[in-house]
Formats: structure tokens, sequence, C-alpha cells
């Protein structure tokens, strides 16, 4: 893997991705931060050696390099998951990129589903902590001591100093910014309800299919890391309502300027 790395690290160099700051993953349905950015390069991830390319269709498969509040970004428009059928490895590979180019700090955004019935949706959730429920872990693999410490501490995987930030910024700006557990399962499938009572048993206060794998790697990695989800639905299992991937999306889309702030004016305060 490390030479699969430094070819893709090589390439993006002579693309003029150069010393960036900050990695920012965005979620479904969760774009439009990029019209936030000036953008100084970009390319297509199957344009990418050894990159995965994104399979789902509002997953928009773009490695953006731009300034961001004067900070030098690197935006995956488009991310991957376990149901795409890539392996845990593939999904953080970006991650693993990112930071060799030079990033110390990452940002997680994801689209999830309301288990805490004190959340509606249209809002957001800060991730204090995360469950996961994806089967496996993207550091089991040989050779991954390589990389890093292959017993990755995950005490306090999302870095509180920037979490404290979010808040601040959100008091601010009067924003319902909720803080609590994300469980990442593998999907596609929303959950049924059964399941949403046993997520909620068990101490999450927010479903998905992604941002777990991405911030154990970051762990791994040593890198700050801090996520938030839009919340697109709310899972209530004694009145559980069929749920569309467009009526999800729409949501996010009404939810996204007030993520933007908050990433915005945390991005300025680094």
């Amino acid at each position: 893997m490390i030479n699969y790395i430094n070819e893709t690290v090589d390439y993006l160099k002579d693309k003029g991705f150069i010393n960036p700051e900050i990695g920012i993953i965005l979620g479904t349905g969760l774009g439009m931060l990029l019209d936030e950015i000036t953008i100084l390069k970009e390319v297509s991830y199957n344009h990418i050696p050894n990159f995965p390319t994104a399979t789902v269709e509002f997953h928009k498969g773009k490695l953006i390099f731009g300034e961001l509040e004067g900070k030098k970004v690197i935006v995956m428009q488009g991310r991957f998951h376990l149901y795409e059928g890539y392996t845990l490895q593939d999904v953080t590979y970006p991650v693993r990129v990112m930071e060799k180019l030079g990033i110390t700090t990452l940002l997680v955004s994801n689209a999830s589903g309301a288990i805490n019935l004190n959340f509606k949706k249209g809002e957001l959730m800060l991730i204090d902590d995360h469950i996961n429920l994806q089967g496996s872990s993207p550091l089991a693999f040989k050779g991954v001591s390589l990389l890093g410490e292959r017993f990755a501490d995950m005490s306090a995987p999302y870095d509180a100093t920037i979490n404290n930030t979010f808040k601040s910024i959100a008091k601010t700006n009067n924003i319902t910014l909720h803080e609590g557990v994300y469980a990442s399962v593998v999907g596609p499938q929303l959950e049924t309800r059964a399941e949403y009572r046993m997520l909620k048993i068990i101490g999450a206060d927010a479903v998905g299919m992604s941002t777990v794998p991405e911030v154990i790697v970051a762990n791994h990695l040593n890198l700050k890391v801090a996520a938030i989800s839009v919340l697109t639905d709310e899972c209530d299992p004694d009145n559980l309502e069929a749920v569309a991937i467009d009526d999800i999306i729409a949501t996010a889309a009404i939810a996204e300027p007030n993520m933007i702030t908050l990433f915005k004016g945390l991005i300025q305060s680094l």
C-alpha cells in the first residue's frame, strides 16, 4: 500500500495539490460548500492512480484543491462506501493520501437518520463518539503497522477543541447543533423497526453508512478529526414512514447552509 500511496501522492503533487492543511469529506447531498471555495485544481477520481471510483450517482467523484477562509483545503466531492463493493482499505485510501500530501486536520460531513427522537430532520448533530457496526476495521490488514500504530487508541476519536469551537460558532449563529453518538452500518438498505430499536438501546443518537472508517484511519495517522451529521430523517420505530433517497438529499440541501457556516467559521479559527 505504501508504494500505491506514494504513486498517488506524486501524481497529485504534479497536478498542483501542494501543501493542503485541511481535508474535507463531503457527504450525501452536501456539495454547496464548493461554492465557497476558490478552486485551484480539480481532478476526477477515475484519473487518479490507485484511487477508487465513486459508483453512487449523487456522489460526484472529484478531488478538489483550493482555498477556503485563507487556508489550503483538499475536498473529496463524493466518498466511498462498503455498500459499493469496496473494502474498508479502499474506502479510507483517500484519507491516507491526503495525510501524505500534508493535511493535519480532517473534517467530515454525512447525512444520517435521527435515532434520538429529540432530534429533528433538518438539524445538525456534532459527532462526539461512534459505534462501528460495519463488521471489520480499516486497520485489519497485513502491514498496517508500517503506516501507524496497529492498536490505534480510540478513547477520544473526535478532537475536543474543534468540537468546542463548533459549538461556540453554532451558539453565535443561532444554529441548532446537537451532540451525540453516530452508529455506522453497512447498508445500503435502510434499517428495520427492530434495528432502530436496537440502535437506540446500544446508545446511538444517529445512524449512517459512512464516516467511522475514515475517522479510524485519521486517528491511526494522528490527524485531528471532527464530523457533523445532517439529520435527514427521523427513525421512530413506532411511527416509521418510508424514506426515499430523493427526500434525504432534499433535506440535506435545506440544512446544508448551517453546516457551511460551521465549517467556514471553524476553518477561519484554525
